[in-house]
């Protein structure tokens, strides 16, 4: 196979791995650090209301999709109600309708939602709908005209003209025709309704929407704001009712844009309060939450749904790739040698249950007495098969006596050595023999401390927290190790201690020189 071919693979496999944990990332914000957090809210709307005799109806705006958050959970608290919610294609709009057929004295009804930030408000493209004109009666339509002339001259576009009308509205002292036209129109609502129908005047279609601000407070205001439509953006611009000014608020959270009362219970009396509460997350949970509400499969196929104690294990298994490379690294570049291939990797899984300095003490213990038993058995003639068993025997019985030992003086470190993998300490056994009569016992302790080394050094990487955290979110990452695995696959250069085993090889050459 040519090495293009190879090439192109591996850059395959890099480029996916990448663009899914980008999407992963900045998409789905999934959280690249394990302690990440991420602010949610709880968001309660009480409605109180005194019950009529017979039949009752109670219908509550809701938020659908509000930019810039998501809802990660909903519930409706009302005992003995029927409900339904609905959604109006028209307005964009939800709510929430009650139903009781009997009830009496005062009636409390609850919506709770929990809300997650997942990023800047989207521009806002619905298609606009222009009101009808009012039909003014003198001296109303002639003090109309004359406060949109004046609004006129002092704006540059539908944005500009919706904000400066505003502030005519709310001027400390405002202009006759001002104060004639708002003589009756005293509540945020009914100018905000008011300033839309004048809009319609001049062909600027405007609409109101309803929203809080998420604050660091225990009750909410759900207040007006008035949002033109920008015709030459295509998209709608929103202004502050109170202060005039253009764009989206901070932390504004959109409760309805239908227009509609966000209450309507047919009494006069009834009231609605919104309680609010902010708290802290791990950002981890939080965007399984976000996701399982837009798309349930995404989470339903992936580690993530997982049973716990499942996730535990995978928690280690991907991380046996991330040693594995440590060992192609130091085998294939530096030239490390050791015995077996995944040997060293598989001992440093277990140094993660023994600590470091613990391992390293106890593997050493066992290897040594294991050899012992090991030398003497050579004596003994045994076939390959019988050996290996009677050797694993014996390394089982050395562990059983060193943690009974180690908890007889009080040593919790000599506990954890039931930990180790029994059939990897009984071929480094037979191997570290085998070498020894093949090639000196000097050869056989060099490639044990090289085995010792790098299961040191993918110790010290699998077991750094970040690092797992981002590849049990990120398994895709693994396709870059992949693509850079195939990509060393085909070196076949010098490795760093050959430079020192060559070095008396280059010296005549330069003394020649």
């Amino acid at each position: 196979m040519k090495k293009t071919h190879l090439y192109v693979l591996a850059g395959l496999l890099i480029a996916a791995g990448l663009a899914a944990f980008v999407y992963k990332w900045k998409v789905l914000q999934f959280p690249v650090s394990p302690v990440q957090q991420t602010e949610v809210w709880e968001l309660q709307a009480r409605v109180e209301y005194p019950a009529r005799s017979g039949p009752n109806r109670v219908v509550l705006q809701i938020p659908i999709d509000p930019p810039g958050y998501s809802i990660l959970d909903e519930k409706f608290v009302a005992r003995g109600y029927g409900m339904s919610t609905e959604r109006d294609r028209d307005t964009g709009g939800r709510e929430v309708q009650w139903q009781i057929r009997r009830a009496r004295g005062t009636q409390a009804l609850y919506y709770r939602a929990t809300v997650f930030r997942d990023g800047e408000p989207p521009p806002d493209t619905d298609r606009p709908r222009l009101v009808d004109p009012p039909q003014l009666e003198e001296p109303f339509a002639t003090a109309a005209q004359t406060v949109l002339e004046q609004v006129r001259e002092q704006s540059v576009d539908s944005a500009s003209f919706a904000a400066q009308l505003l502030r005519e509205f709310n001027a400390g002292n405002p202009s006759q025709e001002v104060a004639l036209l708002l003589q009756d129109r005293g509540s945020e609502y009914e100018r905000v309704r008011f300033a839309i129908e004048l809009l319609s005047i001049r062909n600027i279609a405007a609409r109101m929407i309803q929203g809080l601000q998420l604050e660091e407070t225990s009750s909410g205001e759900l207040r007006p704001f008035l949002q033109v439509y920008d015709t030459s953006a295509n998209l709608w611009r929103t202004v502050d009712v109170r202060s005039g000014r253009v764009g989206w608020p901070d932390n504004l959270f959109l409760w309805s844009k239908s227009g509609k009362p966000v209450l309507e219970t047919g009494s006069p009396r009834a009231r609605f309060d919104i309680r609010l509460q902010r708290s802290m997350v791990d950002s981890l949970e939080a965007a399984v939450q976000r996701l399982e509400v837009r798309d349930e499969n995404l989470v339903a196929y992936s580690l993530l749904n997982l049973p716990l104690q499942t996730q535990d294990v995978y928690r280690i298994l991907l991380m046996v790739p991330i040693g594995a490379f440590i060992m192609l690294l130091l085998r294939n570049l530096v030239g490390i040698k050791t015995f077996g291939t995944f040997m060293p990797v598989l001992i440093a899984i277990s140094f993660k249950w023994t600590s470091l300095f613990a391992g390293i003490v106890l593997f050493v213990l066992v290897v040594s007495m294991g050899l012992l038993v090991r030398f003497y058995m050579e004596r003994l003639k045994l076939l390959l098969v019988p050996r290996l068993t009677a050797v694993l025997i014996v390394v089982v019985l050395i562990m059983a006596l060193v943690s009974v030992v180690s908890n007889r003086l009080g040593l919790e470190i000599g506990l954890s050595i039931a930990l180790f993998p029994m059939i990897i300490m009984t071929m480094t056994i037979e191997r570290v023999s085998v070498a020894w009569d093949e090639r000196g016992g000097g050869y056989a302790l060099k490639m044990a401390a090289g085995s010792l080394v790098i299961a040191s050094l993918a110790y010290l990487v699998m077991s750094w927290p970040p690092l797992e955290h981002l590849v049990f979110v990120f398994p895709e990452l693994l396709l870059v190790l992949l693509g850079l695995t195939l990509i060393l696959g085909r070196y076949s250069g010098y490795r760093l201690t050959e430079l020192t085993r060559f070095k008396a090889l280059a010296r005549p050459q330069e003394e020649g020189a």
